[in-house]
């Protein structure tokens, strides 16, 4: 009896769900969960139970206990179930299967993967006609039609299968046992861990047979199929706009509610999903784990590094349909005609010292930098200094030596975007800007502005030792 623990053997498999156990006092006591009977109550918080001993676990959430340490190490746990799962990460043995080279920490967790290769699937499902190797495995299956009779005790979340249950009762313990060793994002589970892990290699090994788009997870894949089918069965009561998921409605009626339930621990930003207090939370950290393999700029997400590969090309496909303006990525243009004032000519915001106006306040403020002779970023290597960060970001790559920026006609290389934009203009002539009183032409509009002050008696450059002025800003801060 005690060996079918090991070897994954039920032979009591519950009437109403299908569910196996090793024994029959143990599927005596799953039984009661169908009764919906809730005898014992907490008189704390009031929530009922079908068992004493669920009841007494749930206690300890209110006393703090955690009776059960874990024999590897000093970490110790409420539950014995959740101990459990924990002193699998101490475990370096692993069963491999043969025939797709996953592995499990234990034997009856591999019996049971082994299954899932069967040619042979004799359970059908009567709603989906999806087939099943075995009878437990096909009711777990149909209950995700059903109703969710599995809830949580803790956050009041409910699930279709006790497994999911457990393993969302594991967020609650705070362990998170599994962590990345290249940024230190950290799991509580082994699964969710190595599924990160395929967001640092790049690998998507399951694709879209429709489109071909590839996904890290195949969750992400079956996410993502049901956008194909055109349905879209979950409506707002508010606005009418529709979704295929529920869980995108769910995150949708947030926007009209103004709940952000998700909060940054380290700077009080909140959230109206997980995902994004995720993706925010790695500003915090300082790592960023993908490296562009041209000109080696590091970002802290994938999304910044193939944003930024686009600009290697040299190819700006999206263009402003009121300008002309051309863009390497459609969130640049995007950014670009949001800012109405840029297309309406108003320049609202002007310098009191030299008079310059901008569009943008942020463009104001950037440039007032220039005026304070202040240069706060330094250079680690050569020590020089600059008055903004991006200028600072802009030169350290001219000591990697890399040159990753290409002239696509004449084929010479540089160390910055910029200067191979302005070099691109020689060779078009028509991009230049001509001086209408000297006839001088300068491949950037702002070195022809400043060419024209030679030509007036304007000097808006003042120095705070005396009397004198210039007409440019690097003759007062040399």
């Amino acid at each position: 009896m005690h060996q079918r623990r090991h070897t994954g053997d039920k032979m009591n498999y519950c009437k109403e769900c299908g569910k196996g156990f090793p024994t029959s006092s143990a599927l005596k006591q799953h039984e009661l969960c169908h009764s919906g009977v809730k005898d014992h109550l907490c008189d704390q918080c009031g929530s009922s139970f079908t068992t004493a001993g669920n009841l007494k676990e749930h206690k300890r959430v209110h006393t703090g206990e955690k009776p059960y340490k874990c024999r590897h190490c000093d970490k110790s746990f409420s539950r014995s179930d959740i101990r459990n799962l924990h002193e699998l990460t101490h475990i370096e043995e692993n069963f491999s299967c043969d025939q797709c080279d996953k592995s499990f920490k234990n034997l009856s967790s591999y019996s049971s993967h082994k299954r899932s290769h069967a040619v042979n699937k004799l359970f059908h499902c009567y709603q989906c006609a999806k087939t099943f190797t075995s009878l437990s495995a096909l009711c777990k299956h149909q209950r995700d039609h059903g109703e969710k009779r599995y809830s949580c005790d803790v956050c009041g979340k409910v699930f279709a299968h006790s497994s999911n249950l457990r393993h969302h009762q594991v967020t609650h313990s705070g362990v998170k046992a599994y962590s990345c060793d290249l940024c230190g994002k950290s799991f509580t589970q082994a699964g969710s861990l190595k599924t990160h892990r395929l967001l640092h290699t790049g690998v998507k090994p399951y694709s879209c047979d429709q489109c071909g788009k590839a996904f890290a997870c195949s969750s992400n894949l079956h996410r993502h199929q049901v956008t194909h089918s055109g349905i879209k069965a979950y409506s707002c009561d508010e606005c009418g706009k529709s979704f295929a998921l529920a869980a995108s409605l769910k995150t949708h009626k947030r926007i009209h509610s103004g709940v952000k339930p998700y909060s940054c621990d380290q700077c009080g930003k909140a959230f109206a999903d997980s995902r994004s207090l995720r993706s925010h939370q790695v500003i915090h950290s300082g790592i960023k784990a993908y490296s562009c393999d041209q000109c080696g700029k590091a970002f802290a997400y994938s999304s910044g590094l193939r944003g930024h590969k686009v600009t290697h090309s040299g190819i700006k496909a999206y263009i402003c349909d009121q300008c002309g303006k051309a863009f390497a990525r459609s969130s640049d243009l995007r950014i670009h005609q949001n800012h109405k004032v840029i297309h309406s000519g108003i320049k609202a915001y002007s310098c009191d010292q030299c008079g310059k106006a901008f569009a943008r306040s942020s463009g104001l403020k950037s440039h007032q930098v220039t005026h304070s002779g202040i240069k706060a970023h330094s250079c680690d290597q050569c020590g020089k200094a600059f008055a903004r960060s991006s200028e600072l970001q802009s030169h350290l790559v001219t000591h990697s030596g890399i040159k990753a920026y290409s002239c696509d006609i004449c084929g010479k290389t540089f160390c910055r975007l910029l200067s191979r934009n302005f070099h691109r203009r020689i060779h078009t002539k028509n991009d230049f800007c001509f001086c209408d009183q000297c006839g001088k032409r300068f491949v950037a509009y702002k070195y022809l502005r400043e060419h024209m002050l030679t030509h007036t008696e304007e000097r808006p450059y003042k120095c705070d030792c005396g009397p004198s002025s210039h007409w440019k800003t690097t003759s007062v801060f040399m």
